[in-house]
């Protein structure tokens, strides 16, 4: 990436979406920025730091140090407001400009591509941010927040993000990192100055520092599950026999008529797949068609083919429900669709439950916990969002400060390891030289969660992921 040439050279790029908008940001950062920004456009004011000031848009006939050309000039294409941001007050600690012109997709090409003919050159994904962290502005965590803010489906993703980016993450594990380094400098000093008779820690204290460690990387690790549920979201099938009601509950939980329902048996006979958020959680429902058995020759190749994919639905769902019919027995081969899904995060619906006399009573059905429902009137529509929240979630609450990548969590895992392996070093007496190896392994792994000590092709990967122009 750019993250070589980044003190030297100046980068510009697009900064909103594709396509025709109500307006389009141009953004440029680096040595040349303001030098550049004044060959594009006109300010009817002088540049301030962080004030907006409303410009002329050139088209190239006329320059910036010309006297001033009426609005009508045919040098001028359009209206902006150009904001200049000083070094190293910018977000990436470089001069920076930001010119918001009308979103017309030809003028912002227009002023990218002389703003490239002037000096300088495309930013590559996430390469104003890269610039940030590198510069010190921000750390790995909230450059990462960065990213997942702009990639936000639900609102608490975008809250979960802001925390991050506010320094949520970093604040948790800095107090351990502090620890820990006061612990590696007591042995250091231990080592050093063995000859002038530096008290060195006991065994017993060694011991009791190290444990005191743990709890709070424990806990870190812990919020992982939910961090990633926000984070990444989860799928759940609605799967059952045909004509029990699978597509009406669908059509209930994404609160509109999603799903066509019919009387007839067999209606969905493809999976059908719509996103919602429930509690914060983005989730994928998938409706499935029908599952009944019976051979191929009496079933319609268009039936097989959805009852395939309805397989295929159920086995990488990370949830299930099982829709059953209140008003039927269950049948050999619903037996044996909830034995299939024992042990997995599972629900089982007792749907139709307005249509008996007496409401089937919320127990378990086969080992798996059922849920009396009607799709028709709503009944146990609100207790069934709990429960799929509940099944999500497993009981993990909201915090701030969690992981939300794999990279963190192997951070914070490896942390650990090391921490237990010193332990153990220091419980067998092993010399105070080796249990530093564990220690700054831990230090390592942690310093990694911030990009203190990240390779760069890992931080190439990261900012590779990001959207061109942030």
């Amino acid at each position: 990436m750019g993250s070589s040439s980044a003190a030297t050279d100046t980068i510009a790029a697009i900064s909103t979406p594709p396509g025709r908008g109500g307006i389009g940001i141009v953004r440029l950062s680096g040595p040349l920025a303001a030098a550049i920004a004044a060959q594009l456009v006109s300010p009817r004011q002088p540049l301030e730091h962080a004030r907006a000031r409303l410009a002329d848009v050139l088209d190239g006939s006329i320059r910036a140090e010309e006297p001033e050309t009426p609005r009508t000039h045919a040098g001028r294409i359009d209206e902006a407001l150009v904001t200049f941001f000083g070094a190293p007050n910018s977000y990436t600690a470089e001069d920076m400009v930001e010119i918001a012109a009308h979103g017309s997709p030809v003028v912002l090409e227009f002023l990218l591509r002389r703003g490239l003919e002037l000096g300088a050159r495309l930013a590559e994904p996430g390469e104003f941010t890269e610039r940030a962290f590198l510069a010190g502005r921000i750390d790995l965590t909230q450059a990462e927040a960065v990213r997942d803010l702009i990639e936000a489906q639900t609102l608490t993703q975008a809250r979960q993000a802001a925390s991050q980016m506010g320094g949520a993450l970093s604040g948790r594990v800095a107090p351990v990192k502090q620890s820990l380094l006061e612990l590696i400098a007591l042995l250091e000093a231990g080592i050093d100055f063995a000859e002038d008779d530096v008290e060195v820690a006991q065994q017993a204290a060694i011991a009791a520092r190290i444990d005191e460690l743990k709890p709070p990387l424990v806990a870190l690790e812990a919020s992982f599950s939910r961090g990633r549920l926000v984070h990444d979201g989860l799928s759940l099938a609605l799967v059952g026999r045909p004509n029990v009601g699978k597509s009406s509950l669908f059509n209930r939980l994404v609160e509109r008529d999603r799903a066509i329902v019919t009387a007839a048996p067999g209606t969905t006979r493809d999976t059908i797949r719509e996103r919602i958020s429930l509690g914060g959680i983005p989730l994928e429902l998938v409706d499935t068609a029908g599952l009944r058995e019976g051979s191929r020759e009496s079933l319609e190749e268009a039936e097989q083919m959805g009852m395939r994919r309805s397989r295929e639905a159920l086995a990488d769902a990370d949830l299930v429900l099982v829709v059953l019919d209140a008003t039927q027995p269950l049948s050999d081969e619903e037996r044996n669709l909830l034995a299939a899904v024992d042990g997995r995060p599972a629900l089982a619906v007792l749907n139709k439950c307005d249509l008996v006399k007496t409401p089937p009573k919320d127990e378990t059905a086969a080992g798996i916990p059922t849920l009396a429902t009607s799709a028709l009137t709503g009944e146990g529509i609100a207790a069934l969002r709990e429960r799929i929240l509940s099944l999500a979630t497993g009981g993990a609450a909201a915090e701030p400060g969690l992981l939300t990548n794999l990279r963190q969590h192997q951070a914070i895992t490896a942390a650990l390891d090391a921490l237990a392996d010193a332990a153990k070093a220091n419980a067998g007496g092993i010399p105070h030289e080796m249990i530093l190896l564990d220690l700054y392994r831990a230090l390592w792994a942690l310093d990694s969660v911030t990009g203190q000590t990240t390779p760069d092709d890992v931080l190439n990967l990261i900012f590779s992921r990001f959207c061109i122009g942030k």
